[in-house]
C-alpha cells in the first residue's frame, strides 16, 4: 500500500518515463494539482498541451476538456483520467436541438461556450471562454447572437454588450446555478470584511451582489494581487482551498458549502496512476469530420482574441 506522497512520486516517475504531460483543471483536488504539469482553465490547458513536446496527454478534468485538447493537438494521444467525468452543462444541448433553433433564428450567430461537446461545436460559428466571451462577442460582425448553453453567462455577456441582441436558451452549470441571493447574504453576514468574487455562471441576481466577476483564473489572479485580506469565493469549492495554499496570509471562504462539482471530484490520484500504467482512463477518439468542423469555431475564437 502506498500513501499519497509515495503515489505522487511514482506518478512523477512514470510520466517522465512514458512521455506524458498531465493537465489538471483548477477544480481538481489538491493532490492532483500537485502532480500536474499545468493547472488552469480548460481552454488555457488545451493551448498549453500544444506547446509541450510530450506525445501523450492526460486530462484531469471532464470529457469536453479532453476533447478540446484532442481538437488542438490531433497528433497527440489524449486520455481522460476518469471516463465517467462528464459535464452536465456540456451535455444539456445536442447538435440536433441547436440545428432546429438555428432554423428558427437563421440570422443569428451561434456563440458556443467552450463547455460544449465537440459534436455540438460542429454547428456553431464561434467558441468563447468565460474570460474571452465579452471581447469576442463585441468583435463579431453580427447584431444577433444565439449564446449557448449557459444562460447565466449569456446574460452577463449581454449586459456588457448592450448594443447586440441576444437569444438565450435555458441551460447552464448546475453547481454555479444553485447559489442564491440568500447564500450571498449569509456569507457576507459571516464575513463582513470579505470581498465577494464570483463566476459569471452564477445567477444574474448573485452576480449583481459581487465585488468582482470573472473566470476561475481571473478570480484567482484578482485574489492573489489584491491588497484585501479576506475573500468569499463564488465558484467550485476547491478554488478557496487552492488560494489558501497560495496566499497563506489571506483568508478564503467558499460562498457555499454546496459549491461542489461531483464530476470534477470524480478523478482521483489512483485514476491518474492507472492511466499511466495503461490499465485505466480512456483514450479520446474523434472522427475526422468532427475534428474539422468543431475546430472551425475554436479557430475563429483564436482569431478574434
Amino acid at each position: 500500500m502506498m500513501n499519497v506522497y509515495e503515489l505522487q512520486q511514482e506518478i512523477n516517475r512514470l510520466k517522465k518515463e512514458k512521455d506524458f504531460c498531465i493537465l489538471a483543471h483548477s477544480y481538481q483536488s489538491r493532490e492532483i494539482v500537485e502532480i500536474a504539469d499545468f493547472t488552469g482553465d480548460s481552454f488555457q490547458l488545451s493551448v498549453q498541451a500544444t506547446k509541450v513536446p510530450n506525445k501523450n496527454v492526460i486530462m484531469c478534468g471532464v470529457r469536453f476538456m479532453a476533447e478540446t485538447v484532442k481538437l488542438l493537438s490531433p497528433q497527440k494521444t489524449v486520455y481522460l483520467a476518469n471516463p465517467v467525468a462528464g459535464c452536465p452543462m456540456a451535455e444539456q444541448m445536442d447538435k440536433e436541438l441547436i440545428e432546429q433553433v438555428k432554423e428558427q433564428y437563421p440570422d443569428y450567430c451561434v456563440v458556443a461556450y467552450i463547455n460544449t461537446t465537440s459534436e455540438l461545436k460542429t454547428v456553431c460559428d464561434v467558441c468563447v471562454t468565460s474570460a474571452s466571451a465579452v471581447k469576442i462577442v463585441r468583435k463579431l460582425p453580427y447584431d444577433n447572437i444565439l449564446f449557448i448553453p449557459d444562460c447565466n453567462l449569456g446574460d452577463y455577456v449581454a449586459k456588457q454588450v448592450p448594443e447586440k441582441n441576444f437569444k438565450l436558451l435555458q441551460g447552464g452549470c448546475p453547481t454555479h446555478a444553485k447559489i442564491t441571493v440568500k447564500d450571498v447574504q449569509t456569507a457576507k453576514a459571516l464575513h463582513p470584511d470579505a470581498e465577494i468574487l464570483v463566476h459569471p455562471e452564477c445567477r444574474p441576481a448573485v452576480v449583481e451582489l459581487c465585488d468582482f466577476v470573472g473566470s476561475t483564473s481571473a478570480i484567482m489572479n484578482y485574489a492573489r494581487e489584491s491588497d484585501k485580506k479576506e475573500f468569499i469565493i463564488g465558484t467550485e469549492i476547491s478554488i478557496a482551498e487552492h488560494l489558501s495554499y497560495m496566499c497563506p496570509d489571506k483568508r478564503f471562504y467558499p460562498l457555499s458549502k454546496d459549491l461542489i462539482c461531483a464530476n470534477m471530484k470524480a478523478t482521483t490520484l489512483i485514476d491518474v496512476y492507472h492511466t499511466l500504467n495503461n490499465d485505466g482512463g480512456e483514450e479520446i477518439f474523434l472522427d475526422s469530420d468532427t475534428m474539422v468542423k468543431a475546430r472551425k469555431c475554436i479557430d475563429k475564437m483564436i482569431e478574434l482574441g
